[in-house]
């Protein structure tokens, strides 16, 4: 799994089957906040869940609620994934 990072389209692949596939906007504006674009707590817990198994890492609860924007989502899953930090 060297070098491998989550990318936005995987995140928005990720998101669309959290929230069973509403978020038509996801990728138009990767700044905007998750609020804005209609996405609660609740579809970046199940997204979060998600990434977690797929790379193999433990999000810290930081990164779920202190990440507002998509763009600062994938930002703080890519340290963590460059971290190397194991489940």
């Amino acid at each position: 799994m060297a070098n491998r990072h989550l990318t936005m389209e995987e995140f928005q692949s990720i998101m669309f089957a959290a929230v069973g596939g509403d978020g038509a906007n996801f990728v138009a504006d990767t700044e905007q906040e998750f609020e804005d674009l209609g996405y609660d707590s609740l579809a970046l817990l199940e997204a979060g869940g998600r990434i977690e198994r797929e790379y193999g890492i433990s999000l810290d609860d930081s990164v779920l609620t202190g990440s507002t924007t998509p763009r600062t989502f994938v930002d703080a899953v890519n340290h963590v994934i460059a971290a190397g930090t194991a489940a």
